[in-house]
């Protein structure tokens, strides 16, 4: 593998050429109004992993948006590695934030991307990140050096829950039989220091509706003489959390794994700067849960968010209502042992039991998962972290993610194998946020490093 790095500089304009062509797809799985967009892009994705090198490649539908299944096999007797992506995005709202438009990528240095990023919706999350290990792949074949069989499981629903990704994972079992699964879809410390992460929070995430009267009312001659669902839904909200931020909910934290002082002193040692996190975000002062720091609030607890919320009028100008309901979308971040659908029961029953009288609370599920946790002396995690210190020239640091991967423990549920988080991405990357982007540096290095954790996931193997 000595020629990776000439091989990446040699076709480093059309690797991010073809990269940015997949960026102009609006593949939003979220809004019904880009479902022909979201089709494009499996289109695409099948058609980049052919051009690859796969021997097989096919658009496996689903009740929703389509997988794209690909495979190259060399030898049965070979380990198989299965690569999970997504190719479906977040929504770009709001476009007003956007310094450049969300569909029309663009390349702008920063100072932390001083080669350059990408500006785009699902630059780094995930179709930047995916496409790496196309473009590794493709290395591995032109060089004739892929050291092992190979399984692509590409999806289009990550970002509404992979609602149906759990029927076709159950219903094809011996068809994505792997050694070990790989993943980019998480981040790293920086660019001069590599992380692994280990962790994954799980996921409850609910809507909730409160109602009030039959229609909105004219808030002069009925306001004060009638539950404003508007009113009652913010006291509701502020309910769910104590003085000290702990969640109000009973049963709420009965299975939360606690990490030992040993533990919490080992994720302390990975570097972390108060002063700039607040400065990147325009802090004055940091918020969260009493007894913990930032990088365990944000990891290692679980949490509660209002996500959205709305209610009345929100147009321009003024209009005295008393809206009939008010709405907000909820998600909880669950850490390992909280069982994600135990919660949501948990928040249901509660969120319901405190409604004054005068409204009407109704609770819907939308998605969810449980946590996970990796070990890191398994042989998956050796070589991730060998390819990354051959690389980067520094060990990696296995580190606890706040995100949420919920498909990462139906895997090994199902499928009876451990998930491997190489994620090469940045928390000022913007995922989910107005100008979401992806350091070229980042985008070129996972193309790199991929490889290496092919030969020594083989040679460790053996």
């Amino acid at each position: 593998m000595e020629d990776i790095k000439q091989y990446v500089t040699k076709h480093k304009d059309r690797f991010i050429n073809e990269l940015i062509e997949l960026l102009k797809i609006p593949s939003v799985s979220a809004d019904s109004a880009f479902s022909q967009d979201v089709l494009d892009t499996a289109e695409a994705v099948k058609e980049s992993l052919e051009k690859a090198g796969c021997d097989f490649v096919e658009i496996c539908d689903t009740a929703g948006y389509p997988i794209v299944y690909g495979e190259k096999t060399i030898d049965p007797k070979l380990p198989t590695v299965l690569v999970y992506g997504h190719y479906d995005v977040q929504p770009a709202d709001p476009l007003e934030l956007w310094t450049s438009p969300p569909f029309e990528p663009v390349i702008k240095k920063t100072d932390i991307h001083p080669e350059g990023a990408i500006f785009a919706r699902g630059a780094c999350d995930d179709k930047g990140q995916m496409y790496m290990h196309v473009k590794a792949f493709e290395y591995m074949i032109q060089t004739n050096t892929l050291p092992c069989n190979v399984k692509f499981m590409i999806e289009g629903e990550e970002e509404v829950g992979s609602v149906n990704l759990k029927t076709f994972v159950e219903n094809n079992t011996e068809k994505l039989k792997n050694d070990v699964i790989l993943i980019s879809d998480t981040g790293m410390i920086s660019n001069q220091q590599p992380s692994i992460t280990t962790g994954l929070r799980g996921l409850s995430y609910v809507e909730v509706e409160v109602t009030g009267p039959n229609r909105d009312l004219h808030s002069g001659l009925y306001g004060g003489a009638v539950a404003n669902p508007i009113n009652i839904l913010a006291k509701m909200i502020a309910q769910l959390h104590d003085e000290n931020n702990h969640i109000t909910i009973p049963g709420f934290y009965d299975n939360v794994e606690e990490l030992s002082l040993e533990e919490r002193a080992e994720m302390a040692k990975a570097p972390f700067n108060l002063d700039n996190y607040k400065k990147a975000l325009d802090l004055n002062d940091i918020y969260g849960e009493k007894g913990y720091v930032t990088n365990e609030r944000n990891s290692i607890r679980p949490t509660l968010d209002v996500n959205g919320i709305l209610g009345g009028y929100t147009g321009e100008g003024a209009k005295t209502v008393i809206a009939s309901k008010a709405f907000a979308k909820i998600s909880m971040r669950l850490v390992p042992n909280q069982d994600w659908e135990a919660i949501t029961d948990l928040f249901t029953k509660h969120f319901i039991s405190i409604a004054p009288a005068g409204v009407t609370v109704k609770v819907t599920p939308h998605h969810g998962g449980q946590g996970y946790v990796t070990p890191i002396d398994s042989i998956g995690y050796k070589a991730a972290n060998m390819a990354y210190t051959e690389t980067f020239g520094i060990p990696a640091i296995p580190v606890r993610s706040g995100g949420s991967i919920p498909i990462v423990a139906l895997f090994e549920k199902e499928l009876k194998s451990k998930t491997i988080l190489m994620g090469f991405g940045l928390d000022s990357d913007a995922i989910h946020s107005p100008n979401e982007h992806f350091g070229i540096f980042n985008y070129l290095k996972g193309i790199e490093t991929i490889p290496l954790f092919y030969k020594y996931f083989v040679e460790l193997s053996k």
